[in-house]
C-alpha cells in the first residue's frame, strides 16, 4: 500500500472577490511557500477585557435544528450557534493540492459563509468559554478543527465535545468531559478531501470531453463507474448455455405423493443440455420401461433439517416500486 504523508496546513486568505476593472500595482500579489500562501496578518482575535456581565459559554454545532433544541436543554448560560456544515475548504477554481510537496492543501474561506465567520468570531470574543460540538465523526472533526482556526484556539486544549443523541443526559454529561481535537480524524479527512480533488480533476475533464459538460467525477464515483462498466463487460461476454431438468411426481402406497426432480446420474451431477436428452432420461425413469426389472422406486434415505426464514427487510423507495409493477 502506497502511503503519502500529508501535512496539516492553515492558508489564511480573507481576501475579498476580485473587482472587474485596471489591476493597481501590488494588488492580489501572493507568495507560496512549501504550499502556503503569505497574506497580510491579520489583528488577532481579542476577548473582550472585562467580558460582559452577561457573557456566556459559546457552543458551536453543525445544524440549525440541533442548535435549538440544545439550547434550550443547557439553559441561559449557553449560546449555541450553528457552522452549517464546513467554513474552509480547498479553492473551487484551482487545484489546491501541492503534489510536489507533500500534498499540502490550501485552504480558502468559504465565500458564502463569510458572513457566518463574522458573526462567530464576534460572539466569540465576548464568550466565557467556547465548545466545539460538530458531529462525532470525521467531517466533524475537520470542521472543528477549522473552527478552532478562525477563532484563534489551540486545537490541543480541552475544547472538543460529542455526543451521540440529543437528549438532556448526553449534552449535560459532554459538556462535563472535553476532549482535544482528534487530529487523526482530521488527517483521514483531510486524505479524503485530496483525493477527491486529485481523481476529481483528472476524471471530470474527461468525462465532459466523452459525456457530457458539466458532470463531475470522484474516488466515490469512479470506483462506482469502473464497477459498472466491468460488469457491463462480464455480460457482454456472456455465452448461454442451455439445460433441461427433469422432474415427477411419485405416489406411496398409502396415497401420499412426493414431488421429485432428478439431481445425480451414477453419483454425478445431473447435466442436461437438450430436450432430446431430457426426453430419453424420462423415459428411462417410466414404469413402462424398467419393468422387467422388477425393482420398484425406493424411498433410501431421510433427512431433517431446521431452516430459519428471515422476514423480508422493509420496503425501500426502490424495492416498494418494483412491487408496484
Amino acid at each position: 500500500m502506497l502511503e503519502f504523508p500529508i501535512k496539516r496546513t492553515i492558508i489564511i486568505d480573507d481576501s475579498k472577490k476580485k473587482k472587474r476593472g485596471r489591476k493597481k500595482k501590488g494588488d492580489g500579489e501572493k507568495t507560496v511557500i512549501h504550499g502556503t500562501v503569505n497574506l497580510p496578518k491579520k489583528e488577532p482575535l481579542k476577548k473582550l477585557d472585562p467580558l460582559p456581565k452577561n457573557a456566556k459559554n459559546l457552543v458551536i454545532v453543525e445544524s440549525p435544528a440541533k442548535a435549538k433544541t440544545i439550547e434550550r436543554f443547557l439553559g441561559s448560560g449557553y449560546k449555541v450557534m450553528a457552522s452549517r456544515g464546513h467554513l474552509r475548504d480547498l479553492p473551487r477554481n484551482q487545484f489546491g493540492v501541492n503534489i510536489e510537496d507533500g500534498f499540502v492543501p490550501t485552504y480558502t474561506n468559504m465565500w458564502d459563509k463569510r458572513k457566518l465567520i463574522e458573526d462567530l468570531q464576534n460572539e466569540y470574543i465576548r464568550s466565557k468559554k467556547v465548545y466545539l460540538a460538530t458531529d462525532p465523526d470525521r467531517e466533524g472533526e475537520a470542521i472543528s478543527w477549522h473552527l478552532a482556526h478562525l477563532l484563534e484556539i489551540d486545537p490541543h486544549d480541552k475544547c472538543r465535545i460529542m455526543f451521540h443523541e440529543i437528549t438532556k443526559k448526553a449534552i449535560l454529561e459532554a459538556i462535563k468531559d472535553p476532549e482535544p481535537i482528534d487530529l487523526k480524524k482530521v488527517d483521514a479527512q483531510q486524505a479524503r478531501r485530496v483525493l477527491d480533488r486529485i481523481v476529481g480533476y483528472k476524471l471530470s475533464p474527461l468525462l465532459w470531453k466523452k459525456v457530457c459538460k458539466g458532470l463531475s467525477a470522484g474516488r466515490v464515483q469512479s470506483v462506482a463507474v469502473r464497477l459498472i462498466c466491468e460488469r457491463e463487460e462480464a455480460i457482454k461476454a456472456f455465452v448461454p448455455e442451455e439445460y433441461w431438468t427433469v422432474s415427477g411426481t411419485y405416489t406411496t402406497e398409502d396415497g401420499l405423493t412426493l414431488p421429485t426432480e432428478l439431481t445425480k446420474i451414477d453419483g454425478k451431477k445431473a447435466e442436461i443440455p437438450t430436450q432430446e436428452a431430457a426426453e430419453a432420461i424420462a423415459h428411462d425413469l417410466t414404469w413402462e420401461s424398467r419393468k422387467e426389472d422388477h425393482e420398484p422406486d425406493t424411498i433410501t434415505k431421510v433427512e431433517k433439517r431446521k431452516r430459519k426464514r428471515q422476514p423480508q427487510p422493509p420496503f425501500t423507495t426502490s424495492t416498494m416500486q418494483q412491487g408496484c409493477v
